[in-house]
């Protein structure tokens, strides 16, 4: 009995942690996964003239992704 209640709450508790909720962002189209754990990052956003020139960059955008743990980048290839 004790353990059934255990794994009850084991299982409770990382559903807890491991659930992302979906966010969209309005800055281009970015969407973002949380959990208390970890955060994933799908960006697609738009950046200004201004940025483009001052980075050199080609693309009025910016995609990739980006991974957190316990809030520390992991994973970042955002161009």
């Amino acid at each position: 009995m004790k353990k059934k209640v255990i794994i009850v709450l084991i299982v409770a508790i990382l559903l807890i942690l491991l659930f992302p909720i979906r966010l969209q962002l309005k800055d281009g189209g970015t969407v973002e996964y949380k959990a208390l754990l970890y955060k994933v990052s799908k960006v697609s956003r738009l950046i200004s003239i201004e940025e483009m020139g001052a980075e050199g960059k080609v693309k009025d955008y910016d995609k990739g992704i980006i991974f957190e743990i316990l809030g520390f980048e992991i994973f970042n290839n955002v161009e």
